[in-house]
């Protein structure tokens, strides 16, 4: 008898929105997305082309959804490097990831060249469009995108949250 009703006590404790809330928070928010396209030119540069659209579409929390394109320089920080690497000749954009945000963006970049050998890294300025960079970005409207050091390395690291309704 005492069993059944521990039992009782348990599942109905386990079934309270309240304490599942505070146990297991959020890892993460949800919001809709639209999206925005565009074409970048000859000459122009990757880097700031992208901080130009944020910049003027007031971009607080987007993610870049495709670019495929090609460059005649490319300007890599490459990994655990404090400069950027440049590279002349002629690549294909095979990646371009990242967020976006008016408080700082984390973009990284993959080219290959005419053989095929593949670079990445941290996009920089210097990496100029040869023929065209067709991009795509999806703008998260409900979120808002910042930098904030995180104690384990003490790089600025993004925190994700939700927008304050108006």
């Amino acid at each position: 008898m005492r069993f059944l009703l521990l039992f009782s006590l348990f599942s109905q404790f386990l079934t309270m929105p309240e304490a599942t809330a505070q146990t297991n928070p959020p890892i993460g928010q949800k919001s809709p997305m639209v999206t925005f396209s565009f074409r970048m030119k000859p000459g122009q540069d990757l880097k700031e082309e992208l901080d130009r659209v944020v910049r003027e579409e007031r971009i607080e929390a987007g993610l870049i959804l495709t670019c495929v394109g090609s460059l005649t320089d490319a300007s890599l920080r490459l990994a655990n490097q404090e400069k950027a690497t440049t590279y002349t000749g002629h690549f294909e954009i095979v990646s371009l990831v990242g967020t976006l945000s008016l408080k700082g963006s984390h973009v990284h970049l993959s080219v290959s060249d005419s053989t095929g050998r593949t670079l990445g890294g941290h996009l920089m300025p210097g990496n100029k469009i040869y023929t065209t960079a067709e991009i795509v970005i999806g703008i998260l409207p409900d979120l808002l995108y910042t930098r904030e050091p995180d104690p384990t390395f003490s790089y600025r690291e993004l925190v994700v949250r939700k927008k304050k309704r108006k």
